[in-house]
């Protein structure tokens, strides 16, 4: 299984759980080895910050018993939004690859581009993983079409 793949289960299973369907792993390219995953879970935690990225960031600074995680590498399903990409850039995560890019909420290749403003002291290198676009965006399109037949 790839890490896109990986954090493309965990998004599926955020939506099985009514959040927004978003999956996120931590890797450490020289070992091959995942160190940290999230999925969305602002509503079951009752916390707005419990963004895929943000649940991952945390585990894999646990896991590495580090608060920086400089050669470390983020693939979500998603593109970070601004919080997102604030605290990729603090935890001074290195590679960041994101599959669907988000128009209205991206921070990343959208928005404020965050990585690019002049106050932003950790800039890591990003990519879109354009292979994977297309079922990231079928997901969260299916996500919400379901959501909106409920209302």
């Amino acid at each position: 299984m790839t890490f896109m793949a990986r954090a493309m289960q965990l998004a599926k299973e955020a939506a099985d759980n009514g959040e927004v369907p978003v999956g996120a792993v931590i890797v450490d390219p020289s070992t091959g080895e995942i160190v940290g995953e999230g999925q969305n879970m602002p509503i079951g935690k009752h916390d707005p910050t419990a963004h895929a990225e943000i649940i991952a960031i945390r585990a894999a600074c646990a896991s590495v018993e580090n608060y920086r995680l400089p050669s470390l590498e983020l693939y979500v399903t998603l593109e970070p939004c601004a919080m997102c990409a604030g605290a990729i850039s603090f935890s001074r995560i290195g590679k960041v690859i994101f599959a669907a890019e988000d128009i209205k909420g991206g921070a990343i290749k959208n928005g404020p581009k965050f990585f690019e403003q002049p106050t932003c002291h950790w800039r890591p290198e990003w990519a879109q993983d354009e292979v994977n676009a297309k079922e990231a965006g079928d997901i969260l399109k299916a996500f919400f079409r379901m959501r909106r037949k409920k209302n």
